[in-house]
């Protein structure tokens, strides 16, 4: 990759340079490592910079709460009536449906960029062991850009699949009973294809933040030429990688369930009392003669409290889903870093300065 030096650190002990840690090793290994990075000490300001960087990496448990919660608001908070009268306004203006179409993909693309130059600076924080928002920005930059660039390409590849396959499958789904066997049959295939294509799709982003972007940051390689790296350490190794990857998978879904458990009762508390104070600011007015109208005025007071309101959900998604993502940040470098010299040499490195403070 252009603009990109080759340079590789010097490489890693003798010992880190054997065959390889175990995954189960490599996990007790990386816990440690996280523990050590937000309790020892445990400092505020930390945890508030990882929170602000590991929010824009969504997915998990998080943002499952996030739905989770929505569905199981109550009626008399009136998400979904609302939800709906705003669909059905943008279907009746087109100027507006389009206007709504462009900024949510503008926002998407952002978002998909924020979230790849979040990834770099987490793998950065913990190799230094520390958050320095500024400098792992202007350090980052190229190594995210082309990981950006790599995942924006795989998500629309991804959609144009969906998509495909919808559009064949609208016209099966439209034959009501009449539909015969053999297009019941296609429809299940179609349906098992964008399943497989899912799943695939999540492992291979799961596989490069966790496994090769480390690689990109230590050696300062193209995408590309890291998965090439990586499939050299690991040729003859295809037992470790299985169970890292089950190790991962079942990782992610325990602490998905508690995380679960534990953010549904804080999101409904925020979200009904946001309706709550809405009703009260209602009702006050009503109280003094007044009525709520719809001006310039207001509706600039009420993207002001939607704004808030986001604002308090990220910090609290952040905080929640912060230390999962350093887990199993650390958890993918631990289990390359004795199998790509160049990333070894970074964890030990981050480990020697850790034992001499």
């Amino acid at each position: 990759m252009s603009g990109i030096s080759s340079g590789v650190p010097a490489p890693a002990s003798s010992k880190n340079q054997s065959s390889g840690t175990s995954p189960i090793a490599a996990l007790a290994d990386a816990f440690a490592r996280a523990v050590a990075i937000l309790l020892n000490p445990f400092d505020p300001k930390r945890w508030i910079k990882l929170s602000a960087v590991c929010v824009f990496l969504g997915g998990g448990a998080s943002w499952a709460a996030v739905h989770w919660t929505l569905t199981a608001l109550p009626p008399e908070t009136g998400v979904g009536p609302t939800w709906l009268q705003l669909r059905l306004f943008l279907a009746s203006h087109p100027v507006a449906s389009l206007t709504t179409t462009l900024v949510a993909v503008a926002l998407g693309i952002g978002l998909i960029y924020l979230r790849a130059m979040s990834r770099f600076i987490l793998i950065a924080s913990i190799v230094r062991g520390e958050v320095q928002l500024r400098r792992a920005w202007q350090e980052v930059r190229p190594l995210a850009g082309t990981y950006f660039r790599w995942l924006l390409a795989a998500l629309l590849l991804m959609g144009l699949a969906l998509g495909s396959g919808m559009l064949v499958a609208l016209p099966l789904l439209q034959g009501g009973e009449s539909r015969s066997a053999l297009a019941a049959i296609l429809l299940a295939t179609l349906l098992a294809i964008q399943v497989a294509l899912g799943v695939i799709m999540a492992l291979a982003i799961a596989l490069t933040d966790d496994l090769i972007n480390p690689i990109v940051y230590a050696e300062h390689l193209s995408l590309v030429a890291a998965w090439r790296r990586f499939a050299d350490a690991m040729r003859g190794d295809a037992g470790s990688l299985l169970l890292y990857i089950f190790l991962r998978f079942v990782v992610s879904v325990a602490a998905g369930v508690a995380g679960i458990l534990l953010l549904f009762p804080i999101l409904v508390t925020v979200f009904s009392g946001a309706v709550i104070v809405a009703a009260l600011v209602v009702l006050s007015l009503q109280l003094v003669g007044l009525d709520w109208v719809w001006t310039p005025g207001t509706t600039l007071l009420a993207a002001t409290a939607l704004l808030l309101l986001v604002g308090l959900l990220l910090a609290i998604l952040g905080a929640a889903g912060m230390p999962l993502q350093v887990f199993l940040q650390s958890f993918g470098m631990r289990f390359v870093a004795p199998r790509v010299p160049a990333v070894g040499a970074l964890w030990n490195q981050q480990e020697a300065g850790s034992q001499e403070e």
